[in-house]
């Protein structure tokens, strides 16, 4: 097996494995995140391959889609499901952007080792810093859509 294909599989494994340190009272959160940021991610992934910034040479379905699935259809969207399942709602805002810091660059780095070591992912007109404020913007916009999603009160007896 290509060093590809055991990097692939081994984030399959990895992102599966994260819901396991998803809280069972937050599932539903997390689960709405995951939704939100799969439509984002998937076409931000998409207008960015092909617009030719980004390429990815080897890939899933590469006879259907220039895009990764795994990683902007899988990876990114369970990752931001366990940000926002574990975000620390009652701390101060400096720790707050720790949080949100601290996700975006572990991301960006394990991506800019996979762009730099592999032929997942090709860097043609992006850079590191695209990846974490892409993500740092994506975070935010699951966050507060998933804050305003759980906020939304539903008057007893409309809905069964």
């Amino acid at each position: 097996m290509k060093m590809e294909s055991m990097i692939l599989v081994s984030v399959w494994i990895t992102a599966f494995s994260l819901f396991f340190f998803i809280p069972r009272k937050k599932f539903r959160l997390a689960q709405t995140a995951l939704l939100f940021k799969q439509m984002l991610t998937w076409i931000i992934g998409l207008v960015v391959v092909e617009l030719g910034w980004i390429e990815y040479p080897v890939r899933e379905f590469a006879s259907v889609i220039r895009s990764s699935f795994t990683f902007e259809y899988l990876a990114y969207p369970i990752i931001c499901g366990l940000f926002n399942a574990r975000y620390p709602e009652n701390r101060s805002l400096l720790f707050k952007l720790f949080y949100y810091s601290s996700y975006c660059t572990v991301i960006t780095v394990v991506e800019l080792l996979i762009e730099i070591n592999t032929n997942l992912v090709n860097y043609i007109h992006w850079s590191w810093y695209w990846t974490w404020i892409t993500l740092f913007i994506t975070f935010f916009m699951s966050r507060k859509f998933s804050k305003w999603f759980f906020s939304i009160s539903v008057p007893k007896g409309e809905i069964t």
